[in-house]
Order: structure tokens, then sequence, then C-alpha cells
């Protein structure tokens, strides 16, 4: 073999040694990020709703902002019977003021319960998106290991397609991403 040839031979070499060693690195990197995102992802599917202090927080905000509008009410009836000193009509009203409270904190309890739930599902569908990306695995099947029909996972998607939040975003794109990476190395 001629002194060209040789040298060709072990440039090539080289070259090969070096791609192969930066695969490798690529393929070490994706790894560990994936392991990361996996923990992570796992994390938000076991306990995927809000904290008890958030859940705490927002019911707070919401049923003092609700207690501030009828004390206010309250205040202003009270204010009318003082400036007026007739006190007419003001036990039917502050009755009625009562019953609208009542009825107001109970629907805002019922959405605050509602909007804890549908957070919860969302992040846990986020959550089976990133793993479906990270292991190329139909988030269907993951799905329904869990026990989520696949029309309702379908109907989720399609729901949050149109007002698609940062941690679905965040999982589907990452898990794509890292699951694609082999593919695209190799």
């Amino acid at each position: 073999m001629g002194r060209a040839q040789t040298q060709t031979l072990n440039l090539t070499d080289q070259q090969l040694a070096n791609i192969n060693a930066q695969n490798q690195q690529f393929l070490n990197q994706q790894q560990q990020t994936g392991n990361v995102l996996n923990t992570q992802f796992q994390s938000i599917l076991n306990n995927p709703g809000l904290s008890p202090a958030d859940k705490a927080a927002v019911t707070g905000q919401s049923q003092g902002a609700l207690a501030s509008a009828f004390d206010s009410l309250q205040q202003s009836a009270a204010n009318r019977v003082a400036r007026t000193n007739n006190s007419a009509g003001f036990s039917e009203l502050t009755d009625d003021l009562a019953r609208q409270k009542a009825v107001a904190e109970g629907n805002q309890a019922q959405q605050n319960q509602l909007a804890f739930t549908n957070t919860a599902f969302q992040r846990q569908m986020s959550a089976l998106q990133g793993l479906s990306g990270l292991f190329g695995v139909d988030s269907n099947l993951l799905g329904r290991t869990l026990g989520i029909p696949s029309q309702l996972l379908n109907v989720r998607a399609n729901a949050g397609r149109s007002g698609s939040g940062f941690f679905t975003s965040l999982g589907s794109g990452l898990g794509s991403t890292l699951g694609a990476l082999p593919s695209a190395l190799f």
C-alpha cells in the first residue's frame, strides 16, 4: 500500500473515531437528560395536582373576594339604615344578601374543585406525553395502562392543542426531541 493510501486510511480512521466519540458523548448526554426528565415526568404523573398550600391559597383568594363584595353590600345597607333612620326592609335585605353570598360561595367552591381536578388531569396528560416522547411509546397505550379511555385522551389532546399550556408544550417538545435524537445520530 502506498504512502498516500496509508495516510488517507489513517485520516479516515481518525475522523471516524472522532465522530464515534462525539456520537457517544451525545448519547451519554441524551441518557442523562432522559433520566432527569424521566424522574421529573414520573413525579408529575404521581403528584399531578396542586399542593395543599396552593389549593388553600386559591380557595382563600376566591372566597375572600366574594366575602369582601358581599360585606361591602351589607355595609352599604347598614349605612343606608343609619342615614335614613329607617330600618324597613333591612332584615329582608340582609337575609337575601346572606342567601346570595352562600350560593356564590358554593358555586365558587365548586369552580375551584373543578379547576383543581382539571389542572391535575392536564399535568398528568402532559407527563404521559413527555414520557411517550422519551421512550417512543404511544400515549394512548400509557393512558390505557392507567385505565384512562383512549377516547378521553383524544378529546383532551384536541382540547389541549387549542390552548396548550406550558407543561404540554414542554412535555411533548422535550420528549419528541429527545426521542428523535438516537435516530438522528445513528
